[in-house]
């Protein structure tokens, strides 16, 4: 019996993870295929005549198991693959492209559609169906619909393509940094690394067999050595490996790949009539337009540039008066950064992570939604898990009622990828009379405790671990009819609102009481070092922001108008070449291991986190005002935009929560640079 073609018999419908078998995945993908295909057919065969209800609503509600097993599937291909799984994936991609093309492109489906798209006016719908109705018409519009059938079998080649590039284009950068380790014996050569990094180094050679210390490419392993290793030719080895990830020349390398990518884009995008990429992507964003993003990008530029220079001017002099250095390069920047911040605000990472043990931080975000959302978290131990790292948690309110099942993993392992990120297992929506709660998760790769210590996070970590929680908020308190709609289904510029608006609670020492204890006495943080956070919080973000900002002018580069690129390394320093500060290393190029736009879902979408920052500063301007926990503010937040989902125009949410249009002052203010 195949389990995941049954209905799972598990407390909350949660998936059945320790169940499952590589083996099942294959079956069932063709097996949720077919069911989805014959709703199709049951939508498309209907006499009656087409209405919101038959048609739109049916179409929506169709393809449940599909979705469901897919979630699980491609989830858990993030955090926890290996080769069986990969090779799964690159079979089943293609199957699940066609099958979406065949809706898409399915003529009897996009006729009934049309049908009741042309009637909207007299249907009477509230928001939430209104916005529904548009997004079914414009998604068959936009992926082909209205195409002759010679040009809908090229689109469909075109997706099916595109689908194995990306999946391939991250299996290399997955591959590459799994291939690279630095194996140091004399521990000599780690002076200035804090012992806690050091004991992980060494408990990782130790499990690999040899003697000495470990350092790879995941992010635990690799900034501590290039933050605080004294030794200047180990922090370039270890740079330089990093920055040319898939950029070898050897099997895994992507410059092709991105190629492929970029020109399969701009001709899916002249084949649905538009420019570009960026705009067909753009068009379903609260920016617009390529033109609007450049503008919004240049702006902050002109502003973030004199900043960016000034930082660089004075890291560059520090680093020469404290060791001579002549030319500055990459690898120094972490390095004495973090000495020149020591200096400035006699405060590093070292001194801090004591006080951010990982269970106090992840207890502090649920007591802080708490008093701002009125939720509980409660960990349980009934619900199944994909690895002995993951924690679980039932999520209730005031009455305690289900509001969400939530997931936790937070160290890094062989078969999961890198960075940080929030998904969902299962949405929320409202069906047949019941209200479906959302499974979500995040996944992280932070520092994992070693024999002597729990697991301590940087501050950096902290604020990446409230970031996923402000996303997994999104998720948690979604309160919509329609799955589509539901949690983070919004505007993908408007998305990183809720995450990044959690981060500023990590600045205020009212916030940090309830979880900045010391893991050995209990002490609360002292307020002296809360007052250095605050004021190391912009401490080089003219340099920061300007990173930040190269990273979405690279992104429109490629995807804002046609070009041939024949030199991906020469593509891309063209057009970073605005905002470098450093000398450029020629071994390395960092497009054949951008996943958020080759991989991920951010092509033509990387300017996003710039551009929710200006609403997050805003956001949280309104709660300083009137009070970082003050509950009105608070549910006005919940009630339009974290319980709204993508039901209605982004702004529309916005200005209903905060009474007015974000006003980019209170960013500029925030990082500096005013």
């Amino acid at each position: 019996m195949n389990i995941l073609t049954q209905v799972f018999q598990t407390p909350y419908n949660s998936a059945p993870f320790s169940k499952i078998k590589n083996e099942d995945y294959q079956p069932a993908f063709e097996i949720n295929i077919e069911k989805a295909r014959a709703e199709i057919d049951t939508i498309t065969q209907n006499p009656d005549a087409p209405t919101f209800e038959n048609t739109i609503e049916a179409l929506e509600f169709s393809g449940q198991a599909l979705d469901r097993l897919s979630s699980i599937f491609f989830n858990l291909n993030s955090a926890e693959t290996n080769d069986e799984m990969q090779k799964i994936a690159q079979e089943v991609s293609p199957l699940l492209t066609a099958f979406s093309n065949d809706i898409s492109l399915n003529e009897e489906l996009f006729a009934r559609v049309k049908v009741v798209y042309e009637q909207r006016d007299q249907l009477n719908l509230n928001a939430e169906q209104a916005t529904l109705l548009e997004k079914k018409f414009k998604g068959f519009a936009r992926n082909g619909a209205l195409l002759s059938e010679a040009d809908k079998a090229k689109l469909r080649e075109i997706d099916t393509e595109l689908a194995k590039c990306k999946l391939t284009f991250g299996e290399h950068v997955l591959a590459e940094t799994n291939n690279y380790q630095l194996h140091i014996s004399n521990e000599e050569d780690l002076q200035g690394l804090p012992e806690d990094a050091k004991e992980m180094a060494s408990a990782l050679a130790k499990s690999k067999g040899v003697d000495g210390y470990i350092f790879t490419l995941d992010f635990p392993s690799y900034l501590p050595f290039v933050t605080y290793v004294e030794n200047r030719e180990l922090r370039k080895e270890l740079a330089i490996a990093a920055g040319k990830k898939a950029f070898q020349g050897n099997e895994f390398d992507n410059q092709e790949l991105v190629k492929r990518i970029v020109s399969l884009r701009h001709q899916r995008a002249q084949l649905l009539g538009y420019n570009s990429h960026a705009q067909f992507v753009l068009e379903e964003r609260m920016a617009q337009s390529p033109e609007k993003v450049q503008t919004f990008l240049q702006d902050l530029l002109a502003k973030a540039k004199p900043a960016a220079q000034r930082d660089f001017t004075q890291l560059y002099a520090f680093a020469q008066e404290l060791d001579g250095i002549t030319t500055f390069e990459k690898w120094d920047s972490a390095y004495y950064s973090e000495k020149l911040k020591q200096k400035l605000f006699s405060v590093d990472d070292e001194v801090l992570k004591p006080y951010f043990k990982l269970d106090n931080v992840l207890h502090g975000a649920f007591t802080i939604a708490e008093k701002l959302f009125g939720i509980t978290f409660r960990e349980i131990h009934t619900v199944d898990k994909y690895h002995a790292d993951v924690q679980t948690f039932e999520v209730v309110d005031a009455d305690q009622n289900l509001v969400a099942l939530f997931y936790t993993d937070f160290f890094p392992r062989k078969g999961k990828r890198n960075g940080a990120w929030m998904t969902s297992y299962k949405p929320q929506y409202q069906f047949k009379g019941k209200h479906e709660r959302p499974h979500v998760s995040i996944v992280c790769n932070f520092t994992p405790p070693t024999e002597t210590k729990p697991s301590l996070l940087t501050f950096n970590e902290v604020t990446t671990l409230f970031h996923e929680f402000g996303h997994a908020l999104h998720g948690m308190l979604a309160n919509t009819t329609y799955p589509s709609l539901s949690g983070t289904s919004v505007f993908w510029d408007f998305v990183e609102l809720p995450s990044q608006v959690m981060e500023n609670w990590c600045y205020e020492p009212e916030a940090l009481a309830l979880f900045a204890k010391h893991y050995k006495t209990g002490e609360i943080i002292p307020q002296e070092y809360v007052n250095k956070i605050k004021e190391s919080a912009s401490f080089m973000e003219g340099m920061a922001t300007l990173r930040q900002l190269s990273f979405g002018l690279l992104d429109m580069a490629y995807h804002a108008k046609a070009q041939e690129i024949t030199d991906v390394k020469a593509f891309e320093k063209a057009a970073m070449d605005e905002t470098a500060l450093f000398p450029d290393v020629a071994e390395n190029c960092m497009s054949v291991s951008f996943s958020h736009i080759f991989q991920g879902g951010y092509s033509s979408g990387y300017y996003s986190y710039k551009w929710a920052e200006v609403l997050d500063a805003d956001a949280f301007a309104y709660f300083q005002e009137k009070g970082i926990f003050n509950t009105e503010v608070a549910s006005k937040f919940k009630e339009h935009v974290l319980s709204k989902g993508g039901t209605e125009a982004p702004m529309t949410l916005y200005k209903r929560f905060r009474g007015q249009e974000p006003q980019p002052e209170a960013l500029l203010r925030r990082a500096g640079l005013v």
